[in-house]
């Protein structure tokens, strides 16, 4: 059976970014994603752009952009190893406004020694801000790689903090 995936593209105070959702939940949002990009993330899969189906999860994700500290309610496809789904799900509970570092999630995995395959979780996320991969920081607290630019990553823990302190 074929894999339906439904996507449209938004704009954001980051910048447009895609979003796609298969029959079970959202699969993707990737920041100056386009069309060729989506059809090389799932190959496999029939694409049908549907901004009409998509119109409220495209609201709720620009609402998530300016205010990452809030809940989107969106289910979740995850796509990924069963290592990438447990990172996935334990950077979900790194509260907003904090962050945590690549160490700390692999050892609240069981996995203390796994920082850098942590890393590579984070790296391999397909859904920007809904898994917040943003959080996660160097082991001296500085801001490392981000999938969708450095700038969109102290952007989105910036706007965390301010939340955080009101």
């Amino acid at each position: 059976m074929v894999d339906t995936i439904r996507y449209a593209f938004g704009d954001s105070s980051l910048g447009r970014f895609a979003v796609a959702r298969s029959a079970r939940g959202l699969v993707l949002v990737a920041f100056d994603a386009d069309t060729d990009q989506l059809e090389a993330q799932f190959p496999e899969a029939d694409l049908v752009e549907d901004a009409a189906t998509l119109r409220a999860t495209i609201g709720k994700l620009v609402h998530l952009i300016d205010h990452p500290e809030d809940a989107p309610g969106i289910v979740l496809d995850l796509r990924g190893t069963d290592f990438e789904c447990r990172v996935w799900h334990a950077l979900r509970e790194v509260p907003a406004g904090t962050t945590a570092t690549y160490g700390e999630i692999a050892s609240r995995l069981g996995v203390p020694r796994q920082a850098r395959e942590v890393g590579e979780a984070c790296a391999a996320n397909r859904l920007a801000v809904v898994v917040p991969c943003h959080r996660v920081v160097k082991k001296d607290g500085s801001i490392s790689g981000y999938r969708w630019g450095v700038r969109r990553k102290r952007v989105l823990l910036e706007r965390e903090h301010r939340a955080r302190l009101l």
